[in-house]
């Protein structure tokens, strides 16, 4: 199943004397008080990833008129910027990413010099029913226009395993099951009720982002309760295991699983690359803090900071909870089979 992130891919002066004209001030000020909110409360989300010479595009949903804006964590990992648009008007804003749990795929975005946006209608997430109609809008095919698919609630409480390219894996649960043709560009969108209101975020699997146990013609949403507890928690700036806020704590490479195939059998050095589990470096950024430490790409991580590495999972979760300007000491064996210690000073890179 693909979804929900597609990759391939501003704003006057008034003089009055007497009480009339007073009267037609307090009537302008009143006028621009109630003035339409923009947009429909649904936005459209676009990211550069400036490692991988990519694009990405997604959705969001507006929680307050000054640009708080709910997401998937996938979404907007590995952003290094974050555009976000709203459709069917000339509104463009820069966005900043506030914090994220990637273990729950949640992310809060702050957009730059906005207000007067429309914020989305937020439903009872916690009295859902099989069978019960819905509605999924979003950010389809990456598009940048809003599409509406219907479908039924076919399951509820539902756990999956989401996991990236890099082989680094989070277990979602509790999860809306529906079978609304979700498509890729969807994620971060709203699951509606009858009423219009919120009663989910949709979030699937993306090219890079995939489930290992669901169905095709699945579609997954987190419901909406739980999404604004970890935006609510994000906002306030309580970080925790799970919940980074700020700028993310950056290594500079790019890592996945070892495979037995990755090393011939004329391999004779320090011990087996392949039995360490570990996380093989399958490139490394020019300049970045691990290609200035000596690390390149075939080395294989074994230990960051004494933690034992089984897997890409392990750096990215220790990476979350460091900041940057942190030293690091990184265990790795070589493509020679020599075993070394590299002192790695993390920089700041984009979320994960």
């Amino acid at each position: 199943m693909k979804i929900l992130r597609d990759i391939h891919t501003r704003f006057l002066l008034f003089v009055a004397l007497g009480l009339a004209t007073i009267g037609a001030v307090g009537g302008i000020a009143l006028a621009r008080g109630q003035a339409t909110p923009i947009g429909t409360g649904v936005v459209v989300i676009e990211t550069n990833l400036g490692y991988q010479n990519g694009k990405a595009a997604g959705t969001g949903m507006v929680l307050t008129s000054s640009g708080e804006v709910l997401t998937n964590n996938h979404v907007i990992a590995g952003s290094t910027t974050v555009r976000v648009v709203v459709p069917g008007t000339r509104h463009v804003y820069k966005a900043t990413v506030v914090g994220y749990d990637r273990s729950r795929d949640v992310a809060l975005l702050e957009l730059k010099n906005a207000a007067n946006l429309k914020t989305v209608s937020i439903g009872d997430s916690s009295r859902l029913a099989l069978g019960q109609p819905v509605t999924a809008v979003g950010n389809a095919g990456g598009t940048g226009r809003l599409t509406q698919v219907r479908g039924t609630i076919t399951g509820l409480g539902k756990a999956i395993t989401a996991s990236d390219e890099q082989g680094s894996s989070e277990r979602l649960t509790g999860l809306i099951e529906t079978n609304a043709g979700v498509q890729p560009g969807d994620s971060g969108g709203p699951l509606l009720d009858a009423d219009g209101d919120v009663i989910g975020m949709d979030t699937a699997a993306s090219t890079g982002f995939g489930f290992q146990d669901a169905s095709s013609s699945d579609a997954y949403a987190i419901p909406i309760a739980r999404a604004l507890s970890i935006a609510k928690q994000i906002a306030a700036g309580k970080a925790t295991a799970t919940v980074h806020i700020g700028p993310t704590a950056f290594l500079g490479i790019e890592v996945r699983a070892v495979n037995a195939g990755d090393y011939g059998d004329g391999y004779s050095g320090y011990g087996s690359p392949a039995g360490t589990g570990g996380g093989l470096i399958a490139g490394v950024v020019r300049g970045g803090p691990a290609d200035r430490a000596g690390l390149e790409a075939g080395d294989v991580i074994t230990a960051i900071n004494g933690r034992s590495v089984t897997s890409p999972t392990v750096i990215t979760t220790y990476l979350l909870t460091r900041k940057p300007g942190t030293k690091v000491a990184v265990a790795y064996v070589d493509q020679m089979g020599s075993g070394h210690t590299a002192s790695v000073t993390l920089g700041s890179g984009p979320p994960q």
